[in-house]
């Protein structure tokens, strides 16, 4: 059996389940039980460093399965995928350095109650592990830190201490709130956006939202905008905003180094998220306290460290955490009890702790040309991850298809998330979405809402005849007034943080006197 798996864009793994003749002679003589112990069955690794660097394996319960990168590339063992070869420098590694783990569960008890052990067996208080920064003298106590493995982790749901409309969840993740039957369940479907606001963009977003397209309830359909901040004209945010779509946080630097985000400390957070909603309120003049959503660069969630900086800067809601393609979709859930699906990807940085967080989760969509006919295909959650998707013809097909799954079991919220570049790309796909909406818009149990409106209706769970009068859904259903300015300032500014680099900022506010940026967010300079 080979197939292809996709792995960081181009780069492609061919994955063979070790059963061919060569394999078998490989494996000869390899205790494949003793090789397996305690080794996480998404890890590869070689077993030998003979070759030419392109073979490794994983255990399955079928036995080893073999990958293979194509010709040309090597297996990167520590970054766990495939890369050109002249990148990869551990080519004489077998595997990935073993952490040493913390002694949790044990038939007799090692430590008194209230203290675990460490890897060496030296017993420390419980709160200390997985709090961060390493106190047992191995550091074991910071290296069983997932949600499953989490000695501090957050509880299963339970129902009975878990009321809207402050806290939602379910064993599964997939029961309705407020017990509705499905029929009576508004088909919520959000349109999300990451990335900066400009020129290149605006006219799509005048295209799908020009003000003529209503909901059953008569307000015009809206959309959520994550926004990262270099290039950004806040003009044009001001204006999103003033029309009543959502405006949230993709980040002030959006540094591509995926791990700066998965180990993100607490201040780097801090400094990334309530930066960039800084920079926002200021230039785009939001004064209202709406901005309380954000989403993770490259979905790359920051474990508990990004949730407790949320919590305390009253950030209500995360929209980073996928979950994987399900007969079911899931609804979004507030962190206060465990996650209800598998942490997904993101070198699973999940959070594992309770926090007074909701959890705009992003389902995966199917891709399949053809679900009652091709065999399963991995998810996507960005519909521009959806690598098969080539014409409009195809886009259609999945809109189609995703909806009927949502609408058909329990109404979950469909997200449509998008970079603006890829509808852009073809005009096609433009209109296609176009064609989508209004199709919907036909129908009197399907919204276009943005992501804090589906928080408000689970908070308030209102069957379909009482959603003309849902009165949260009202408050930003007129767009009042005029563009605040015709000509924003666009004002050439520099920052030392950014030596060599002169960056326009369009606002309608006064010009600040530097670049805004990650040690100086308000631009009006900062000391060394």
């Amino acid at each position: 059996m080979t197939r292809v798996l996709p792995v960081l864009g181009i780069i492609m793994l061919t994955c063979t389940l070790a059963t061919s003749q060569d394999t078998n002679d490989k494996l000869e003589g390899i205790d494949i039980e003793e090789v397996c112990t305690d080794r996480p069955g998404d890890e590869y690794f070689r077993l030998d460093t003979e070759g030419d660097c392109r073979e490794v394996y994983r255990c399955t319960k079928s036995g080893l399965k073999e990958i293979q990168c194509p010709s040309g590339l090597a297996f990167d063992i520590m970054k766990q995928t495939c890369d050109w070869k002249a990148k990869v420098n551990n080519c004489n590694e077998k595997e990935k350095p073993r952490k040493v783990k913390p002694i949790l569960k044990t038939d007799e008890p090692i430590c008194p109650e209230g203290k675990l052990s460490c890897g060496d067996g030296e017993c420390l208080e419980k709160e200390l592990f997985c709090n961060g920064k390493p106190d047992c003298k191995d550091e074991s106590d910071e290296n069983a830190c997932s949600v499953d493995d989490d000695p501090n982790r957050a509880p299963e749901c339970d129902p009975t201490q878990c009321a809207l409309p402050d806290c939602f969840c379910s064993a599964d993740g997939t029961r309705i709130p407020g017990g509705i039957e499905p029929q009576q369940v508004p088909q919520m479907i959000t349109i999300t956006f990451n990335g900066a606001i400009n020129v290149d963009n605006i006219d799509l977003y005048e295209d799908i939202f020009n003000g003529q397209r209503q909901n059953p309830n008569g307000c015009s359909i809206k959309g959520t905008f994550f926004v990262s901040h270099k290039y950004t004209n806040y003009s044009a945010v001001q204006d999103l905003h003033r029309r009543g779509h959502e405006i949230a946080v993709f980040s002030l630097t959006h540094k591509d180094d995926p791990n700066y985000w998965s180990s993100g400390t607490y201040d780097d957070w801090l400094a990334e998220m309530a930066g960039a909603r800084l920079i926002i309120e200021r230039f785009a003049n939001i004064t209202d306290g709406s901005i309380i959503g954000m989403r993770a660069p490259y979905l790359r969630v920051g474990g508990n460290k990004q949730f407790e900086m949320m919590a305390d800067q009253f950030f209500v809601y995360d929209a980073s955490i996928t979950a994987s393609l399900g007969r079911v979709p899931i609804w979004p859930y507030t962190l206060y009890f465990r996650m209800p699906h598998k942490c997904n990807g993101n070198a699973h940085n999940c959070p594992s702790r309770s926090h007074p967080v909701w959890e705009l989760v992003m389902n995966e969509l199917d891709r399949r040309d053809d679900p009652t006919f091709d065999e399963s295909l991995p998810g996507c959650h960005m519909v521009d991850s959806c690598s098969n998707i080539a014409t409009g013809e195809q886009f259609a097909r999945l809109l189609r298809h995703n909806f009927n799954r949502h609408y058909n079991s329990n109404r979950a919220p469909l997200g449509l998330h998008f970079h603006a570049s890829w509808l852009k790309s073809k005009k096609e796909y433009r209109d296609e979405l176009i064609k989508f909406i209004e199709e919907m818009l036909g129908r009197n149990d399907v919204f276009f809402v943005t992501n804090l409106q589906v928080i408000q209706w689970m908070q308030n769970p209102t069957e379909l005849n009482a959603l003309r009068d849902f009165q949260e859904w009202k408050e930003k259903c007129d767009v009042k007034g005029q563009p605040y300015c015709s000509l924003p300032n666009a004002c050439p500014l520099t920052t030392r943080e950014l030596p060599g680099e002169t960056l326009r900022l369009f606002t309608c506010m006064e010009c600040p006197n530097n670049y805004p940026w990650i040690l100086d967010p308000t631009g009006d300079g900062f000391s060394v």
